[in-house]
């Protein structure tokens, strides 16, 4: 082997076969989606999943981490078979895991590999996981809970993309409706935009959240460029922030009406939204008159350590990359706000959807 190019080749695909092993044990989804090609695929037949390009590869793997009540995967070099911009390979793999429902085991794996070279380096065409091995006898160790290796009981599995069950949402709507929110259950997004324009008055001042669910279910456009309302952030948009900061601060933080979706909902009844600059806060907490969140069934958590959990590990990855797509900077947890209760009962209306919108 005196062929440095191909010495090079070997050592980046062998690092790339690193970067995914140390980006799962991370949980960094969106490290390890960008570790494939656009078109790229993950496939493991023997769970069975199927991940189609880098969003779907981010989104089950956030599905499949937030099973996990810990995961350590080791990774032993295979074959790498060079053709010029393209190669092959194979990867073996030992894994240790146990889920926060009590599955566990241990299993042998193997990574039939394709590569492509790309303007970012080396990067997976598609990766098969194939199982050789699979051991569910009951783990002798565990994982610790904290540096003086304290253990909690572990809380059961919750999955931050998949709508929660009836019951849940019941569970949910009853805690919140005792602490003060109006709440209603709805089928889907368009009953959500109904519900609105319902509650809404013509004429009235409406401040809309920067909100995947307002956009995909079309309330965005209702009240920004339907010409029923006085939209707030329109008008928002057209100051020049540096010469009216005290008049746009005002507008936002005391609308008559503020309608937004949140980061998660308990099955206790807080609800929890989180911000980067924190300029949509202040009208949630109360600065509204009347508050209208529209929530997707996947928002539904047991409990404020879990919506916490979700805003973390599931949200923000998301709200990252879109964050980067629209504006070219990253996002952040900067503000952070838990409703617990309203303290004017009546005056904040939760909309829970029975479909996931959102993130």
């Amino acid at each position: 082997m005196n062929d440095f190019r191909a010495i090079a080749d070997r050592v980046e695909i062998e690092a790339l076969r690193g970067e995914f092993t140390d980006a799962a044990m991370m949980r960094d989804r969106p490290r390890l989606a960008a570790l494939f090609t656009p078109d790229g695929a993950l496939r493991m037949p023997d769970i069975p999943v199927e991940l189609l390009g880098r969003d779907e590869i981010r989104a089950g793997g956030e599905r499949l981490q937030s099973q996990w009540d810990f995961f350590v995967q080791t990774t032993h070099p295979g074959t790498i078979l060079l053709d010029g911009d393209t190669a092959t390979g194979r990867a073996y793999v030992q894994e240790l895991a146990r889920t926060l429902d009590g599955r566990q085991g241990l299993n042998y794996a193997v990574y039939h590999d394709r590569y492509r070279r790309t303007a970012e380096g080396w990067r997976f065409a598609e990766r098969i996981y194939e199982v050789r091995y699979l051991d569910t006898s009951p783990l002798a160790g565990t994982a610790p809970r904290s540096p003086q290796g304290s253990r909690t009981r572990p809380t059961p599995a919750v999955s931050f993309a998949d709508p929660a069950p009836a019951e849940r949402l019941e569970r949910a709507a009853a805690a919140l409706r005792a602490n003060g929110f109006a709440t209603e259950i709805l089928d889907d997004a368009a009953a959500a935009r109904a519900r609105v324009e319902a509650l809404l008055p013509e004429g009235a001042g409406v401040l809309t959240g920067a909100s995947e669910t307002l956009r995909l279910s079309g309330i965005d456009e209702d009240i920004n460029a339907g010409g029923r309302y006085d939209a707030i952030r329109p008008h928002v948009l057209t100051l020049d922030r540096a010469t009216h900061a005290d008049e746009i601060r005002k507008l936002l933080a005391t609308p008559e009406f503020v309608v937004n979706s949140v980061a998660a909902v308990t099955e206790t009844g807080s609800l929890v939204l989180a911000s980067g600059s924190g300029s949509q806060l202040p009208a949630n907490a109360g600065g509204a008159a009347h508050a209208v969140w529209i929530v997707g069934a996947q928002k539904v958590v047991p409990d404020l350590g879990t919506a916490l959990r979700r805003v973390e590990e599931h949200a923000l990855p998301l709200e990252n990359a879109r964050a980067q797509a629209v504006y070219g900077m990253p996002s952040a947890i900067n503000r952070l706000l838990v409703l617990n209760a309203d303290p004017r009962p009546g005056r904040g209306t939760v909309l829970l959807l029975r479909q996931a919108i959102g993130y």
